[in-house]
This record gives C-alpha cells, structure tokens and sequence, in this order.
C-alpha cells in the first residue's frame, strides 16, 4: 500500500514538471497562430515575450512576430519596437496591439516621441506592411513585416495596462525598464541591455538630484541669505558665512551634476537635447566667475567695490533664473519623471519666493525702523532752544 502511494506521489510529481515545463515553453517549442515557420527567435529576458524573425538580405525586409504570454488582452497592450537613434524608449518606432472597446485586436504603428507618449497612430521611419494581431489565453501576439534601417538594430519591447480603453503608462518595475536589447537580423542574434540601460537611468536621476539641489535649491537659498539675513545686525558676519558655504556646496554638487550629464551625453550618440546643454554649459561658466568673485572681492572702502557688487550681484542672478529654466527644462525633456516631482520643486520654488517676499518686507522695515532713529538721534542732540542739533544750526560765517 505504501508503494503505491509512493509511486502515485512520485507520478503527480513528474506530471507537474512535465506541465510546468510545457507552460513555460521557449520559442523554439511553439507553434504560432498562423503555422508560420521563422528562421530564427529569441526568448526575451523580461515581460514573457519572445521574438521570431525570418530576415530576407535581398528585400532587406524581415518578417516578424512578436508574442507575450502572462497577459490579460481585455485589459493589457503589448508593444515591440526598434530604435535606430539611441537605446530606450525614447525614439522607438513601435509595433503596438491592444483589444478595443469593440473587442478587436487593434494593431498599428506608432513613433514615440517622449517616455509620456500615449502610444497614438502615426507613420514609422521605416517600412511595415502586413500588420496585424491575435489574441489568446493570457496572450497577445504582433506580426508584420518590416523594413528595418539596419541589420543590427536595438529594440524595446513593453506591457503596459488599457485606462479607457487606451495604453495607459506601463509600470516602472525592473522588468519594464530593462526590456531593451540589440537584435541582429542577419545573424539571427538578439542580446539584452537592460543592465546598462538602468545604469543610464541612474545616473539620469542622479544628474537631475544634484542640478535640482545645486542651481535649483542651494543657490537662490544663498542668494536670500545674502540679501535679507544681513539686514539684521546680529547675523553681522554670520550671514557672510552662511551664503558662502551654501553658495560653494551648491557649486561643488552642480559641477559633479555637470560632469554626469557630459557623460550622459557621450553614452547616448544621436539624442541631444540642445537646448538644455546649451544652458548647463552657460550655467557653468557663470558659476565659475562667481566662485572667482569671492577671490577677488574688495574692501568696503575700496574703489572698485562699487563695480565688484554689479558684478556679483548681475551674474548671481543671472544663475539662478537660468538654474531653474534649465531645471524645468531637463524634467520637462530629459527625466521626464512622474508628474509629482515637477509639482514638489514648483512648490519649494514658491516657498523660496514666498519667504523672500516677506524677508524684502522685513528688511525695508528694519531699514526705515534705522533710519528714523537714526533723524531722532539727531533731534536729540538740539542747542535747548529748537530742537536742532548744532550740526543743523546756522552755518558759521
């Protein structure tokens, strides 16, 4: 009795391998939808996907066929795509299908232009034809045949959730950022990048951290301490060395920041963002003359102080306003992060501009406040018959 059980235990242990191993099968044990046969495929690392491929090097077209398994179609889009300007989503020319409200497999294509691409219909910058999709048991499937720009090529691939019955944005777990990879068409050879993918994404955020806290944070902060701390004449000279170590931290994180983003632009040829460089490589410049005008700061009495305070006070300014233009400008195109993150900095840009607004209406009335003691001191000292002090009274002759 013993033995038999044994051997039914074992027997539902190896029927659970067997159909574990079935369910898991890679691409070259399955048959697709369409009984087409492909000379090459590729188990994906991320999502449950697999790419077919069968490449014609005299058309120099390739017939595809991309499929994802773990998927609700109801509820999911699924979208394979290849990147001829750099190694993520930005720029990806996509082979995208979801089920619609008609419950249809939609299949199109679509160029994204930014990661808050809402994945619209629009023309790719090479040839498909033949597009189409199917659905299964918790499985969608893309096929079409494409004109790819090279042989060898890098190319996304996404799950994403249906909100209203359109591509909502995908998740921004591990598996979704690292989905990017190289594919070789000719070879019949694709490879995964998603490890060096994250590690750009890193320092993307890293780039963005030290800029925000630096040129964003730490430098109109500075520029407060200096303007309305000093008013009150028990900072005197604590204020003087509280604007410059936050004016120095500030440059020191901003010129590590700097550095990230020259690196950032060597490790992805062919997206620049011109306009945000130009700006970071202003900002730069302007800072080191700042970090020179505490070296060459005069005495109070000096000649030259007067001409030394335009200079500092005019560049000064000039960094901040293009701190947080530029700021805005790598959230907005570069990072492009949740929404949130925007919202946070506008909200500590305000707080800042809050607090120099009532600092400006402090100040003014400390210095009124002097100045009118400063006439009523000198009322005080009067001759005992008007009120005047003698250095009011009559000039002698």
């Amino acid at each position: 009795m013993k033995m038999g059980s044994t051997k039914v235990f074992s027997l539902l242990i190896l029927t659970m391998m067997i159909t574990t191993t079935i369910a898991q099968s890679t691409c070259g044990t399955h048959t697709l939808s369409n009984n087409q046969q492909y000379a090459s495929c590729s188990d994906l690392p991320q999502l449950n996907s697999f790419l077919y491929w069968t490449y014609d090097s005299t058309a120099g077209t390739a017939n595809i066929a991309f499929r994802v398994t773990g998927v609700n179609p109801t509820s999911n889009w699924i979208a394979w795509a290849l990147n001829p300007t750099g190694s993520g989503m930005t720029g990806a020319q996509a082979l995208v299908a979801y089920r619609n409200s008609s419950s249809s497999i939609h299949a199109y294509t679509s160029s994204v232009v930014d990661t808050r691409t809402t994945l619209a219909q629009s023309s790719l910058s090479f040839r498909v034809d033949n597009i189409s999709a199917n659905s299964g048991t918790n499985e969608m499937t893309i096929f079409a045949t494409i004109r790819p720009p090279r042989t060898t090529v890098n190319h996304v691939w996404q799950v994403g959730p249906l909100s209203s019955g359109a591509p909502a944005q995908h998740p921004q777990n591990s598996a979704n950022t690292r989905s990017v990879g190289s594919i070789n068409f000719l070879a019949g050879q694709a490879t995964s990048s998603g490890g060096a993918v994250v590690q750009r994404l890193g320092r993307k955020n890293a780039h963005g951290v030290l800029n925000a806290i630096s040129w964003g944070i730490l430098m109109p902060l500075g520029a407060i301490i200096a303007r309305y701390v000093k008013a009150f004449p028990s900072a005197d000279p604590a204020w003087f060395y509280l604007h410059v170590s936050c004016q120095i931290v500030a440059y020191i994180l901003g010129v590590a920041g700097w550095g990230t983003g020259l690196q950032l632009g060597s490790d992805s040829p062919g997206i620049v963002y011109t306009l945000h460089r130009n700006i970071g490589i202003a900002l730069f410049c302007l800072a080191t003359l700042q970090v020179f005008a505490l070296l060459l700061r005069p005495n109070k009495d000096h000649k030259y102080r007067l001409y030394w305070k335009v200079y500092h006070h005019g560049i000064g300014y000039a960094v901040i306003i293009l701190s947080i233009i530029n700021i805005y400008q790598g959230l907005d195109n570069v990072l492009q992060p949740e929404r949130k993150w925007k919202r946070i900095y506008s909200g500590i840009i305000i707080a800042l501009g809050a607090i120099a607004v009532v600092l400006e209406a402090v100040t003014w009335t400390i210095v009124l406040k002097k100045k009118k003691n400063e006439q009523a001191k000198h009322g005080h000292h009067a001759n005992g018959t008007n009120g005047f002090s003698n250095s009011y009274a009559q000039p002698a002759l």
